[in-house]
C-alpha cells in the first residue's frame, strides 16, 4: 500500500519546493538548490525504487514468502508510477519540441 503514494509524495516534495521558493512578499528567494532537475531526479529514483519492490514481491511470492495481493498492489504500484513517469517526459518532450518551433 505504501507503494501507491510514490507519486503522490513526489508531487507534495514539488509543491513544498514550490512554496519555499516564494518569499512573503512574492519575491523569489532561493529554494536551497532544490529545482526541477532534483525534482526529476527524485522522482526517477522513487520509480526504480517501486520497480525495485515490485520485483522483490514477485520473486518472495514465487518462495511462497509473500501474499498475492501484496504482489498484485506492488505491481500496480509500480506500474503507476512508471506511467507517471512516462506521461511526463512525454509532456517535457512535447515542451521542449514546441520551445524549438518558436521564432526568434
Amino acid at each position: 500500500m505504501a507503494g501507491d503514494l510514490t507519486g503522490v509524495q513526489a508531487y507534495q516534495a514539488a509543491i513544498r519546493s514550490a512554496q519555499n521558493a516564494v518569499g512573503n512578499g512574492g519575491e523569489k528567494v532561493d529554494a536551497g538548490g532544490f529545482g526541477f532537475g532534483d525534482m526529476l531526479a527524485e522522482a526517477i529514483s522513487q520509480t526504480s525504487n517501486s520497480l525495485g519492490h515490485a520485483e522483490q514481491m514477485t520473486a518472495a511470492s514465487a518462495t511462497g514468502d509473500a501474499e498475492l495481493i501484496d504482489v498484485a498492489t506492488a505491481v500496480s504500484a509500480a506500474e503507476i508510477s512508471l506511467e507517471t513517469m512516462v506521461a511526463v517526459r512525454d509532456e517535457v518532450v512535447r515542451a521542449y519540441q514546441e520551445i524549438l518551433r518558436m521564432p526568434i
